[in-house]
């Protein structure tokens, strides 16, 4: 097995358990009256808060044994001072919140869809479904990328990592493709992003599914349009540079609220998030250091 095989198995069981994750969720929102959002939602909120929390859960779990194989694979042996644990990375959110209440906004999105008047109260509810699925996915794959980025810190043997695509790949994740990160930089990533990490002892590996123009370049004209715009593929084609036409306007984020956009990062929190991950790992001095506060914070065992 290949280096970039031992991602893409990776990546297909993560797809498998979010997909899973989003088909349950898809149930239990069936049982969300639209009569009675509130009380109806009350009923049902702590199911979907378990199912969910379940799935962040296993992805998390897989994460540990996905970085050993990783450098197995590299021929290094798996120095880890630490093991992950997945447990504090399920029942809360990628910025630290407590899940059940992220899981509340599809609601508020139907209240608002609701007070367009003659908004339909189907549409009203398929926007509230819709809602509801985005954060699904993104919270159990944000679930096993940080659990990976714990693991990553935790093994020294791991100096960096890289990006990889899981294509088709919106232009965002394009042009982050292929690059090689520190072991202690965060993960950029956009709601239901599917990219991974990819440990590395050194060097980068470079084919079309971490080199940025050979995807595009890859495309059918009509697909590089889809996925990054009539406009922007013109722009790109005539020779403007890839970061450049992509970069503008647009924005990504690591977990705990550090938003990344034109260059520039913020950190977001509220009063009663926690402080994740790739926080501890960004504040901290050495690797010792990371390893120790992640230890403290309950991320370590």
């Amino acid at each position: 097995m290949s280096l970039l095989s031992v991602a893409l198995a990776y990546y297909l069981r993560q797809r498998s358990l979010t997909r899973a994750a989003q088909a349950a969720a898809r149930l239990i929102w069936r049982d969300v009256r639209p009569a009675d959002l509130d009380r109806s939602w009350a009923q049902v909120s702590e199911r979907m808060t378990v199912t969910v929390a379940s799935a962040q859960l296993l992805a998390a779990e897989q994460a540990q044994p996905y970085v050993a194989d990783a450098l197995d694979e590299q021929g290094v042996d798996d120095d880890r001072r630490g093991e992950v644990r997945p447990r504090s990375l399920a029942g809360v959110s990628s910025d630290g919140r407590p899940l059940a209440g992220l899981l509340y906004s599809p609601v508020v999105e139907v209240k608002r869809a609701l007070a367009v008047p003659a908004r339909p109260v189907p549409e009203a509810m398929a926007r509230g479904e819709a809602a509801l699925v985005q954060i699904v996915g993104t919270q159990v794959q944000d679930a096993g990328r940080v659990a990976a980025a714990v693991a990553i810190a935790a093994t020294p043997a791991v100096k960096a990592w890289v990006r990889v695509l899981r294509p088709p790949s919106c232009g965002r994740c394009t042009i982050l493709a292929g690059r090689v990160y520190r072991w202690s930089d965060g993960f950029a990533r956009h709601p239901l992003c599917d990219c991974v990490h990819l440990a590395l002892t050194s060097g980068a590996k470079n084919d079309l599914t971490t080199n940025p123009r050979a995807y595009f370049d890859s495309l059918p004209r009509a697909e590089q349009n889809r996925l990054f715009g009539t406009s922007r593929t013109q722009r790109i084609l005539d020779g403007e540079d890839m970061n450049r036409v992509i970069n503008s306007g647009r924005s990504t984020a690591t977990a705990g609220g550090r938003r990344r956009a034109a260059g520039r990062s913020r950190t977001a929190r509220s009063a009663r998030a926690r402080r994740m991950p790739e926080e501890v790992i960004q504040d901290a001095a050495s690797r010792d250091e990371a390893i120790l506060d992640l230890d403290l914070a309950g991320f370590l065992d």
